[in-house]
């Protein structure tokens, strides 16, 4: 099953803990496993939020500041389950820093 790892921003995250693993490395160990598909940082300087309200078409410079927590990233892993799917997420260095969350494809 394939799963959605939206990398995400927190103010509420802890600095990183001795024996913490870097991004870097988590990338590695995922990428090495096989079960890590596809992944990118998604700098929030350059998003643009698009909207269609009748024949209008509205673009504005997105995320809204309002909101505390940011998609900064995401990985597509692959996992014989949600349980190591959330396993996976959880080593994930902003599992600790901001948050991780974790999405099945919808298949039908």
């Amino acid at each position: 099953m394939r799963y959605m790892l939206l990398i995400c921003t927190d103010p509420s995250g802890e600095p990183e803990a001795p024996g913490d693993i870097s991004i870097d490395e988590w990338v590695a160990e995922t990428d090495g496993a096989g079960e890590r598909l596809l992944g990118e940082r998604l700098p929030a300087e350059t998003a643009k939020v698009v909207r269609r309200r009748g024949e209008r078409l509205l673009i504005t410079d997105g995320p809204f500041a309002e909101s505390k927590e940011q998609i900064a990233g995401f990985d597509v892993i692959e996992a014989e389950s949600l349980d190591r799917a959330l396993e996976i997420a959880s080593r994930h260095p902003m599992a600790r820093g901001g948050l991780v969350e974790v999405r099945q494809f919808y298949t039908e």
